[in-house]
């Protein structure tokens, strides 16, 4: 992600257009779409940066594409990458809404990558809803004010006594009638109304936002029709394979591309030199064939000779003992101190200590990279499952020398990103074997490929001292966060916030960190900070509860303290609001109301991410043996005033949770001599079928702007888990993913 896309997302205040000066406000332009009709197009100049250091001076726009046809269908081009999200859905249903249209006339088609029409276009940071829940809306009004003034003027009546449904303008007091697609030409005629001004509907009145929408390419999905990337053919087309050193940063030294030319259907095999930037194109061997078959049948006997360079020397295992050599060190870096801890320590009737570790992660999608590359002369032409096509255009035009006018990047649907496709290094590559091979390619990696060459979600280990006083209040917390990077700046997504709660509602409270260099990629993953550090802080949180006798979920209540908005990320963490969420879960799971069984227990977490609110209950029981089922997880969320398609919501919302869950139980990413072990989902485990549980999801309506489902309810699924482990067995869960064996009978 930018720091263009994340200063929008720490201020969504600035997303509402109405608000922003005439100079800065969207704006529509009307035209004649081909084959007749109207053509809108709808534009949003940058509205800030706000993140420290951002430029200024740059722009970016947002567009959003409207036909209507003659014969009344209404086709809108969705702009942003679909990769499960159900954002293809969402985004045309906001201007449908306005636009007044029925759904059933609405046809969506996927945009390619075109900045200039359509500004940034991405996928990541649940920032679709908060980007878009203004622009679009005043979109489908200003359309829908355009098509009442020209059947109006048709009819030579005020535009005030006329009203619209579901694709018609009406005039009451005659009768008349008549479709949009029948007046569209006139209306592109008109002058565009300014957004900033146009009526939006009164919310009471929403026919498509708030009501269930079917996924748009479901259909196809369910049916297996190609959609994806992998599906992805064009004529003459070759496959390729590629291997990199399986030491991150490592070079070729000598490889046996002469033999592997010689191999049935195999067209070329040459070495590609690369560079050292670990997010672009890498050292490493191609092979291009005229099947993918051909192609990883041959790499079977490759035969390379690596230079594996100074990350060969790093482990998860040293890396583990850097840290351990840390724990009683005073942290290289202060990130917040509030009072006096040490002397509020010395006071505490109750001093807690416990020392927490989370592993590298893998993203883990269930299609693997890939992209088709067809490089022509000076231009070239991909079609690719990426998140983030703008940045991916610019690597492959700087990779291979061309002028960003002269790539043109065609998006397909992922299957599954949660941040790993927000890299395009799987672009580089094929673009570049499709220059040396003179042909059209299609790069696919195999599932070791995927899992061995990631930009892992960091460990990171946390050593955690606190103070309870008499009445078992928290009076003070001490934390020394390790984690990776060099020079006092983190390893990609490897930071931590000083305003995490329970900042904030403690007097005494002091955050540190030292760094471990690392030569292993890092980046985003889903709920990217958060998937970790919820895990941390509500897993303590609970152990203080615990400790000093108060019930877990009325302990955070009451550390929450008086309703009021505190600094953090966004717009800031407010208390009000995740005590609504801790309420709500509280009466929908019977928390403290129920007599549970033997070795079962009720845990509970809540977390603030990506500008969402979620509290969490699992219930979970521990055999004898050590194992865990998970019996039911209650889920209650907090994204604003509307939901906006919710069978799709709930959805996201048990997804999230069951992905939290899954890394839990299964999923750790092990480094040795500078590579990874884990190859496949044999020893890195997707959630299984027999671990999933029924996910219970509930919504708390409040006054606050729309936000994304796609991360915030993850966070605190995994912290819950831990605690009803505890609950149920009395043992801590303090390094993850959970190891069955220590909680045997």
């Amino acid at each position: 992600m930018t720091l263009q896309d994340q200063s929008l997302v720490d201020n969504p205040s600035l997303l509402n257009v109405a608000k922003l000066p005439a100079s800065r406000r969207a704006f529509l332009k009307a035209g004649a779409a081909a084959g007749g009709g109207l053509l809108l197009t709808l534009t949003v100049p940058q509205l800030v940066k706000a993140a420290a250091g951002a430029d200024s001076g740059s722009a970016s726009t947002l567009n959003a594409y409207v036909t209507i046809a003659p014969d009344n269908t209404v086709t809108i081009m969705s702009k942003n990458p679909e990769i499960g999200q159900g954002i293809k859905t969402m985004l045309p249903m906001l201007i449908a809404e306005e636009l007044d249209v029925a759904w059933s006339q609405v046809r969506i088609d996927q945009a390619p990558l075109d900045p200039v029409k359509y500004g940034r276009q991405f996928a990541g940071g649940s920032q679709a809803t908060p980007l878009n829940w203004d622009p679009c809306r005043r979109a489908g009004a200003a359309a829908r004010q355009m098509l009442v003034a020209a059947a109006a003027a048709q009819w030579n009546v005020p535009a005030s006594e006329c009203t619209t449904s579901e694709g018609r303008v009406l005039h009451q007091s005659s009768g008349r009638l008549v479709t949009y697609g029948a007046v569209a030409e006139k209306a592109a005629a008109l002058p565009v109304p300014n957004l900033g001004k146009v009526e939006l509907k009164d919310p009471k009145k929403y026919a498509i936002i708030g009501h269930s929408v079917p996924g748009y390419d479901s259909p196809k999905v369910v049916k297996g029709e190609p959609l994806f990337g992998i599906d992805h053919e064009v004529p003459g087309m070759l496959y390729a394979v590629f291997q990199k050193c399986p030491v991150f940063g490592g070079k070729v030294v000598t490889a046996n591309v002469n033999d592997l030319k010689k191999l049935p259907g195999v067209r070329d095999a040459f070495v590609v030199e690369g560079g050292s930037d670990l997010h672009g194109l890498m050292p490493g061997v191609a092979i291009v064939a005229d099947s993918w078959w051909r192609a990883s049948k041959a790499r079977e006997k490759l035969q390379v000779t690596w230079d594996e360079g100074a990350t060969a020397a790093q482990s998860s295992e040293g890396f583990a003992r850097q840290a351990a050599a840390f724990r009683d060190q005073p942290p290289q870096n202060s990130l917040r101190n509030d009072g006096d801890v040490a002397a509020a320590l010395s006071q505490a009737a109750q001093v807690v200590e416990a020392d927490y570790h989370y592993p590298f992660i893998a993203h883990a999608p269930l299609e693997p990279m890939n992209c088709t590359a067809h490089v022509e002369g000076n231009k070239v032409t991909l079609w690719a499952p990426t998140q983030n096509p703008g940045p991916g255009r610019t690597l492959v035009a700087k990779t291979l020398g061309l002028d960003e006018s002269k790539v043109i990047v065609n998006m397909t649907r992922c299957g599954g990103g949660f941040g790993r496709r927000l890299d395009s290094d799987f672009m580089a590559e094929a673009a570049w074997i499709s220059k040396v091979a003179g042909a059209p390619v299609k790069l696919v990696w195999n599932r070791t490929d995927d899992m061995q060459h990631d930009f892992y979600r960091p460990a990171g280990w946390h050593f955690f001292k606190a103070g309870l006083d008499g009445d078992g209040k928290l009076m003070a917390w001490q934390q020394h966060f390790i984690s990776f990077g060099k020079n006092g700046n983190y390893a990609r997504s490897a930071n931590m916030e000083s305003t995490i709660f329970p900042a904030g509602r403690v007097p005494n409270l002091s955050m540190g960190v030292s760094l471990m260099p690392l030569g292993v990629p890092t980046g985003p993953l889903r709920a990217p900070g958060s998937n970790a550090l919820a895990f941390v802080f509500q897993s303590f949180i609970d152990e203080l509860a615990h400790k000093a006798g108060k019930d877990p979920l009325q302990f955070q209540i009451d550390l929450l303290g008086k309703d009021e908005l505190l600094p953090g990320r966004g717009v800031g963490f407010h208390t009000g609001r995740a005590r609504g969420v801790m309420e709500k879960v509280r009466e929908v799971s019977g928390w403290g109301q129920r007599t549970l069984p033997a070795r079962t227990g009720m845990g509970v977490a809540f977390y603030y991410s990506h500008l969402g609110y979620f509290a969490e209950v699992v219930e979970a029981a521990v055999g004898n043996d050590g194992q865990i089922k998970i019996n039911k997880v209650w889920a209650v969320g907090d994204v604003g005033s509307h939901v906006i398609n919710p069978t799709a919501a709930e959805n996201m919302a048990q997804g999230g949770v069951l992905d939290g869950l899954g890394e839990a139980l299964n999923q750790k990413i092990t480094i040795d001599k500078g590579r990874v072990v884990e190859a496949n989902f044999d020893s890195f485990q997707p959630l299984r079928l027999t671990q999933a549980a029924p996910v219970e999801v509930h919504f708390v309506t409040t006054d606050n702007p729309p936000t994304g489902l796609g991360e915030p309810p993850l966070p605190p699924a995994i912290p819950a888990l831990c605690n009803a482990i505890f609950a149920a067995t009395g043992k801590r869960i303090r390094s993850l993913p959970i190891d069955t064996a220590l909680l045997k009978a």
